[in-house]
């Protein structure tokens, strides 16, 4: 089992649950944050002063697949994340040890 966190553009968001459906996934945890890479943020101009906005908003999603589907996964969104412009974001792939469904007591695999 393994955990795929995602960090995408907000705008983003419809098209990569898409993909991702598309594919048999169902569950995910989306969350709002914020951050900042090589983008470095951006000058903003308000009511005439000039001011530098350090952390743009983004869409951090988090999906427990399993190991075998982390490549289709991966690929899926990519494809619906990337625009070709810097800021599309990062994948990041771990390990996942247990799992526990708490309304059934299911585990591992049969809790996804």
């Amino acid at each position: 089992m393994k955990r795929v966190e995602a960090i995408i553009k907000p705008f983003k968001l419809e098209d990569v649950k898409d993909a991702l459906a598309e594919i048999g996934i169902e569950g995910m945890t989306v969350s709002e944050v914020k951050g900042y890479g090589r983008q470095k943020g951006h000058s903003e101009l308000y009511r005439g002063a000039e001011y530098v906005v350090d952390f743009l908003p983004k869409i951090k999603m988090e999906m427990i697949v399993d190991g075998n589907d982390v490549e289709k996964v991966t690929a899926a969104i990519v494809e619906a994340a990337r625009t070709g412009k810097i800021g599309d974001g990062k994948i990041f792939v771990s390990d996942i040890e247990q799992i526990i469904r708490i309304r059934t007591g299911e585990t591992d695999t049969e809790a996804i």
